[in-house]
Formats: structure tokens, C-alpha cells, sequence
């Protein structure tokens, strides 16, 4: 997040909007803060690499997914190519003699060493990032209390020269600073504990980064004279000059080269993950999903990313494609909000995020309009770019990844819905469970072993007691050598001896059957409810418990994994709502209840 937003932004946009650059930051922070809520909703439900193409791909279909996803790698190494051309501003001032060429040789070797570490060691790369960002922010701080001393109030007025309506466009133009914020849901899979950590990490880099721009640039307009300041490609090293002399210039000059260093890192890191996610999608060639066997990163694709970056250095003219980065960037945090919508709106029971995002759905909205008046102003060529690359991403479906993809998107789910047609394929209710699973270190255990084998029953009505026992007892008869009759006797029986009603709407009826070696759990839902006994509550909940008397020990094993699972808040809106067979089993399977070893 740290770089050129800060270290050369603000000059440029002190000449569009005078002191009030400052409420230009604050008010591109507000404008971040809705995408970082949705993305961390996004993130938590679905960590996985790739990120914001990963999560298009899952809500929209494959079609967007490619364009996503190209966005998203572009976007990225691009910015963080630009990163290390913008290291020449500021060598500049450490060696005044050196050549653009010299320039873009540092740039081109600083790009290389970032690659080839992130091919080494995911932790290597970011344990020398978590170094170079704290000194950075150390020096941050430290410009911040030296400047504040001795700020000018008279360099503040006025303070809106052009009037309100200018920070409009100034804030479209900061809003690039915070791009980074959102970065780290692209490497998810790779983070520990994502359900907490992402949303945590996003929250302190908002607050902390926010602080440090504003701060920053308050300062910066308090101790710089407005013509010295406006258009100033080094804004910050010339406030660090007026109140530090040389020195404060050159350890500001070595601050802003170590936040283009570090953007370039993470971008690679996290550009990187975007085309090892297509390419486990299909597409793009698994070429892109080889891993080093050693050290478990996306080779391939950390090269080929790096790759094009050095390209970028080396050739490309890159006023326009900035804008289209930028623009890009703002068409992708639409998606993101578009996806949170989707997702929530599908009604997928295996869509759990650790964390949802507030005032849905009028929050993603707003934000959704307020992103598109922002769109507009961004210029023709980057909007003309933009379209070519969703157009190029059409061809690349329409020639290489429909015929290979089988899976379907949660507006699929959506049109299910309205349509009330029941869709045939469930892969992605499957895909959701499985990352719920890792996600949540969920191992299984006999008891979810036993539930992804067993017959599962779900009655529609509201059947008489001994309706339902028939129903059961033809079920087991079906998996177990063992005449209906037995099972009917044996469920007639256990509830004569004393009710299996353990609360309202809950029973667990249970009893042995003869034999060895045998256990069983048939789950039931009565949709509305079925009467025991005159006066009592309907039950529309059952689990079912057949075992030998062998299995007497795991019997009490199974019922403890019951009681867990029924304690959790959300059991019963969770299994009342789900839509068939298969999603009752997924209530069960994806439950928080704590597994056997």
C-alpha cells in the first residue's frame, strides 16, 4: 500500500485541489473501506489462491472469471512494475549522475531478486517485507512528528481553492493509493487461520495506512510552500529538506525506495497466485499450476509474472496503462460487491463466511453506484482497454476453457431460485464444502465417515409415529441384513421403555440389533413435525442409531457428536432451510463439533 500513493501522489493532486488533498485521502479511505468489508466476507468463505478472480469465477461464472482474473494479474504487476520505474525519481537524489538506462537496470535486477525469492520461500519473501515495512513506517512516523512542529497554519489557506466539487476527481485519483489493501485475499490459501487474519490483517492496514497518508500529507501542505509543492513529482523528501535538511531528504529518498521495493515484492506474490488459480480452473494450461517440489511455490507462474514485469520496465510507454490499471482496479472492486450480492443471494447452504459484511445488501449498493460515477470520469483510452480485455478474455473462453468447465457459478443458483428449476450439477456446493473443510482443519472422523455413507431421510408432511417407523425401518432393511419387522420391534420398543425426545423437536431414537461389527446413523427431518404422543411436540429433527452390542462404546461416542452438533447456534434455521438430501448431510458434515483423533 505504501508507495507511489504517498510518495509522489500528492503533489500531483495538491495542484487539482490545493490543501484540500488532505480530504481527498480521507475520502478515497471511505470510499476503499465497503470493497474491504466485502472482500474479507469473500476471503473468509473462500480462501483459496487467486483471490478476486476465484471469487468472480465461483459467484458469476467462467466467462467473467477470465476477465477477473486477467484484470487482476494485470492491474497488479503492472502497478508494481511501475513501483520500480518510480525507483528513478528518487535515485535521482542519492546519485544525481545517474542515467535512465542505470535506472531501469536497478529496477530490472530488484524485480529478478523479488522473483526468484518468492519461487524459494513464501516465508523468506515475507519476513524481508515485514522488515522493510516496519523501518518504513518508522520513518513515516518520525517525518510525521518532525514536520508537525513546524507546519505553517498559514499554508493551509485557502484550504479549498477550487471548491468542494473538486476533491471529486482528486479522490478518484488517490483512491489507486489504497490498492494494495485488499491484495493479501490473492495468496488466502497460503495464510493461517484465515477466517480471523484476513479481516484483521485488512482492518489494520486500512487504519494504520489511512493515518499515515492523511498525516503524511497534512504535514507535507503545513511545511512545503504551495508553488514548491504543486506538481512535485517528491513531495515528501522536499518537506523532509525544509525541516531535516539533506539528511531528512535522503533517508526520505530511501523510504520511498524501500516502499516501491516492497510493493514490488508483494505484488509479485500475490499477481503470481492469479494465473495458478486459472490454471487449476481450466483456464489457462496447467503449465501455470506446476509447483516446485521443494518449496511448494507456483514456479511458473512467479516467472512468468516476473517476466512480464521486467517486460514492462524495459519497453512499455506507460502513462495510458496506468489509468487502465486504475480503471481496472475500480472495475474489479464493482465485481467484488457484485459477488457478495450473488453469493449471499444464491442461498447456498456450504457458502459459511467467518466474517459478513455489514448493512447488506444496501451497503454493496451504494457502493456499486458511488464506483460507477467514479468509472465515468475515468477517461475514454482506459475504458476502450478495458473492453478489449473482457473481449479477449471471451475468445479465450470460447476457444479454450468452455469446453473443458463443468462446474456452475452461484447465479446459477440464483436463476435456480427464480426459475425454480432445481439445477442438476451440485459441484459447487461440493467445491464450498471441501474448502469449509480445509479451511476449518476439519478432519474426518468415524462419525463424518458414517454421515457421508448413510441413507438420509427427508418426509415432506407430517406422518403418524408408526408411518415413520416404516419409513426408517425400510431404509436400514435396504443397507443392513436385517429384517424390517426387527427394526420396527426394536423402534416400537426403545420408545415404550421412555421417550427418545431429548428436547423440543429433537429425538435420537436408538437400540441394538443383533450381529457384530454393525453401526448406523439414519438422519431424519419431518418437515412438519410428527407427534410421538398425544400432547407432546411435534419432533422434526430425528437421528437414528442402530449398533451391535459391540459397538455399545462408540454408540455413546455418536451421541456426544449429536449433542455437539444440535448445540451450535445456527443447527436448526440451518437444517430446516436446507433444500434437499444432500445439503442435511452438509449441515452435519460441516459442523464445528470436535473431531476424534
Amino acid at each position: 500500500m505504501i508507495s507511489s500513493g504517498i510518495f509522489v501522489l500528492p503533489g500531483l493532486v495538491f495542484a487539482q485541489s490545493g490543501p484540500a488533498v488532505i480530504l481527498a485521502y480521507l475520502l478515497a479511505a471511505v470510499l476503499i473501506f465497503p470493497t474491504m468489508l466485502a472482500k474479507s466476507e469473500l476471503a473468509t468463505a473462500m480462501p483459496k489462491s487467486g483471490g478476486t478472480y476465484f471469487f468472480i469465477d465461483r459467484s458469476m461464472g467462467s466467462l467473467l472469471g477470465i476477465f477477473g482474473g486477467f484484470a487482476n494479474w494485470f492491474s497488479l504487476s503492472f502497478k508494481s512494475a511501475f513501483a520500480l520505474i518510480g525507483l528513478g525519481s528518487f535515485a535521482v537524489l542519492v546519485r544525481p549522475d545517474i542515467t535512465g538506462p542505470q535506472v531501469k537496470l536497478i529496477a530490472v535486477i530488484v524485480c529478478l531478486v523479488f522473483t526468484v525469492m518468492n519461487i524459494l520461500s513464501v516465508k523468506t519473501a515475507g519476513r524481508i517485507q515485514i522488515v522493510l515495512v516496519i523501518v518504513l513506517i518508522s520513518i513515516m512516523f518520525m517525518y510525521i512528528a518532525r514536520g508537525f512542529i513546524s507546519t505553517h497554519p498559514d499554508y493551509y489557506s485557502p484550504f479549498m481553492p477550487r471548491g468542494f466539487l473538486s476533491l471529486i476527481p482528486s479522490a478518484g485519483l488517490v483512491f489507486v493509493s489504497f490498492g494494495g489493501l485488499t491484495k493479501i485475499a490473492d495468496i488466502a490459501e497460503e495464510i493461517e487461520n484465515p477466517g480471523r487474519n484476513i479481516p484483521l490483517g485488512m482492518l489494520l492496514s486500512f487504519f494504520i495506512v489511512s493515518a499515515i497518508y492523511i498525516l503524511a500529507v497534512g504535514v507535507t501542505v503545513g511545511i512545503v510552500p504551495a508553488a514548491q509543492l504543486s506538481g512535485s513529482p517528491i513531495p515528501l523528501s522536499l518537506g523532509a529538506g525544509n525541516v531535516m535538511g539533506k539528511a531528512g531528504v535522503v533517508i526520505l529518498s530511501l523510504a520511498a525506495i524501500m516502499a516501491f521495493v516492497t510493493t514490488a515484492n508483494a505484488g509479485i506474490l500475490a499477481a503470481s497466485r492469479t494465473p495458478l488459480a486459472m490454471s487449476r480452473d481450466q483456464l489457462l494450461p496447467k503449465l501455470f499450476s506446476k509447483q516446485s517440489k521443494r518449496y511448494k511455490t507456483p514456479t511458473v507462474s512467479i516467472l512468468f509474472t516476473g517476466l512480464f514485469m521486467v517486460i514492462v520496465i524495459v519497453f512499455l510507454n506507460i502513462e495510458n496503462l496506468v489509468k487502465t490499471a486504475s480503471t481496472l482496479m475500480i472495475i474489479l472492486y464493482m465485481m467484488d460487491n457484485v459477488a457478495v450480492i450473488v453469493m449471499r443471494e444464491s442461498k447456498i447452504r456450504n457458502y459459511l463466511p467467518k466474517y459478513k459484511m455489514p448493512l447488506y445488501p444496501v451497503l454493496p449498493a451504494v457502493t456499486l453506484l458511488i464506483y460507477l460515477f467514479i468509472l465515468s470520469n475515468m477517461g475514454f483510452v482506459p475504458l476502450l482497454i478495458s473492453a478489449l480485455f473482457f473481449l479477449s478474455g471471451a475468445l479465450i473462453h470460447l476457444l479454450y476453457a468452455r469446453k473443458r468447465i463443468t462446474r456452475t457459478s452461484a447465479l446459477m443458483h440464483v436463476i435456480e431460485r427464480v426459475t425454480a428449476k432445481e439445477l442438476q450439477s451440485t459441484s459447487l456446493e461440493a467445491e464450498l464444502r471441501e474448502i469449509v473443510m480445509e479451511r476449518d482443519d476439519i478432519i474426518e472422523d468415524r462419525f463424518d465417515r458414517l454421515i457421508r455413507d448413510c441413507a438420509v431421510l427427508d418426509i415432506p408432511g407430517s406422518p403418524r409415529a408408526g408411518e415413520l417407523m416404516e419409513l426408517i425401518a425400510e431404509k436400514l432393511a435396504a443397507r443392513w441384513e436385517i429384517p424390517k419387522d426387527i427394526l420396527i420391534k426394536g423402534l416400537k420398543e426403545r420408545e415404550s421403555q421412555s421417550t427418545t425426545i431429548i428436547r423440543p423437536g429433537l429425538a435420537i431414537p436408538h437400540f441394538i440389533v443383533p450381529g457384530e461389527k454393525c453401526f448406523d446413523i439414519l438422519p431424519v427431518r419431518c418437515a412438519e413435525g410428527v407427534h410421538f404422543s398425544s400432547g407432546a411436540e411435534p419432533v422434526h429433527t430425528l437421528f437414528v442409531l442402530i449398533g451391535s452390542l459391540d459397538e455399545r462404546s462408540y454408540h455413546l461416542r455418536a451421541l456426544m457428536a449429536i449433542a455437539n452438533i444440535v448445540q451450535e447456534n445456527d443447527f436448526e434455521k440451518r437444517w430446516m432451510s436446507a433444500r434437499n438430501e444432500k445439503e442435511l448431510r452438509d449441515v452435519i458434515l460441516l459442523s464445528n463439533r470436535k473431531r476424534e483423533s
